[in-house]
């Protein structure tokens, strides 16, 4: 029994989509690694923690600008590399200050959160290139889910409702949960062998909002 796809999908081949998961994933698990590295280094400068956490717009400026640097060259070879490294190392130090309160707080759900990520993520990947099911639909779903996920964040940082912060932990982890589902989907169906920093990227962001969601999830169900 034949799959059919949507009008535009292109089905890659064989050795196609092979090239395409050996870059991407690598790209993925070099960055998650300078994720880590960077952050481990934040957490060690008492005074970088403090300007991060003082400053959050500013700290958020220079956590897009790098990503949208890698997005605008990601078919330049060696620049998109070169940006979407820079980008993970500044994603850890952004994220340091929020490890930095849990593992002072909660000792040990740092590690937790990120085994339960691990075990989503290949789990949730393993079910999207397995399943021959057509998860093109989803892209939209879940998008306009997170822009209401965003929306709805921005008004709670004036209400700052604790049960309501637990309830978007759960909904973000949900709603990456949805995207990684088809980002991994188009890796398979969608993008070219060339096209693995856009894919890269999109996995990494799906990775990294998984694992913060799940943190604070563990973290307001312990507080």
């Amino acid at each position: 029994m034949g799959v059919s796809f949507p009008a535009g999908v292109l089905v890659r081949t064989g050795a196609e989509r092979a090239t395409l998961v050996r870059r991407t994933y690598a790209l993925v698990f070099v960055g998650v690694l300078a994720t880590i590295a960077s952050a481990t280094f934040a957490l060690s400068q008492p005074a970088l923690l403090q300007a991060v956490a003082a400053h959050p717009w500013i700290s958020l400026a220079c956590f897009i600008a790098p990503l949208i640097g890698a997005m605008m060259v990601q078919k330049v070879f060696p620049a998109n590399i070169g940006f979407v490294l820079l980008f993970t190392v500044v994603a850890g130090v952004y994220i340091s200050p929020i490890l930095y309160v849990y593992g002072r707080t909660q000792p040990g759900l740092i590690t937790q959160a990120a085994m339960l990520t691990i075990g989503a993520f290949g789990t949730l990947t393993a079910y999207a290139f397995i399943s021959r099911r057509d998860f093109s639909a989803w892209g939209s779903f879940f998008m306009v889910g997170l822009w209401v996920l965003i929306g709805t964040s921005l008004l709670n940082l004036f209400f700052r409702n604790p049960g309501m912060d637990l309830w978007l932990a759960g909904i973000t982890v949900l709603v990456f949960s949805g995207l990684l589902v088809f980002d991994t989907w188009r890796i398979r169906n969608v993008y070219g062998p060339d096209e693995y920093v856009g894919a890269a990227v999109k996995i990494y962001l799906d990775l990294l909002n998984l694992f913060l969601g799940i943190l604070r999830v563990l973290g307001g169900r312990r507080s």
